[in-house]
């Protein structure tokens, strides 16, 4: 016979549960703040992306570990759709992060720190835009792919933390979250890159709620 389980109240741990609310005060602190500060940055790089894909380019997208992840994240949501009330063409949109043969092949034969400024090379033409992906602004392999860009005259967008490191110096349109802290900063850009999509749609496809409502 099964031994029955009896659920209990569960007890919280007042620490935990204040280390909960100072970490949540803290990321909305981060939301706010980056909104004061960048909201401006965030349309004019909606407007560029819009403005190309209108002209027949495409959008490319870059960055490592998690902004890897974001990469492939917003690029999902323009080729696929972001919210399935609001069914539109898909939009051109590649994440250099996903082909594990490219990039490893890359990486060996000319080392990682050319595995986005290559496929930059291949597949980006004048008239393209990058978004770049760094949460410290530093990263080898996203600075060179935008150096790249910048010489073949594609527009390049440089999504960062409060910093911004080299990836702030370069970029055309620099979006910085207000925070040092990696997981507000990665937080905050999954946010600016849901608000980049729906600006991009309200372009291209006239006046829609944001709001999903």
């Amino acid at each position: 016979m099964a031994t029955e389980i009896v659920s209990k109240p569960a007890i919280l741990d007042s620490r935990a549960m204040r280390l909960a609310r100072d970490y949540w005060a803290r990321g909305a602190d981060v939301r706010e703040r980056t909104g004061e500060m960048c909201l401006g940055a965030v349309v004019h790089a909606a407007e560029a992306i819009a403005g190309s894909l209108q002209n027949g380019g495409k959008l490319l997208v870059c960055g490592n570990g998690g902004s890897a992840a974001d990469s492939q994240h917003i690029a999902g949501e323009f080729v696929a759709v972001l919210d399935r009330t609001f069914v539109r063409p898909p939009l051109a949109a590649i994440a250099l992060t996903t082909d594990s043969s490219i990039i490893t092949a890359i990486a060996n034969d000319f080392g990682y720190a050319s595995i986005f400024e290559r496929q930059v090379e291949a597949l980006g033409r004048r008239g393209d835009v990058l978004l770049a992906i760094s949460t410290s602004g530093e990263s080898e392999c996203v600075v060179r792919a935008v150096e790249f860009a910048r010489r073949r005259n594609i527009l390049t967008i440089g999504l960062t933390g409060a910093t911004g490191g080299k990836l702030g110096e370069l970029a055309d349109i620099v979006i910085r979250v207000a925070s040092e802290s990696v997981q507000h900063i990665q937080e905050m850009h999954l946010t600016i890159e849901h608000l980049l999509t729906s600006l991009v749609e309200h372009h291209l496809f006239g006046e829609r709620s944001i709001s999903g409502d």
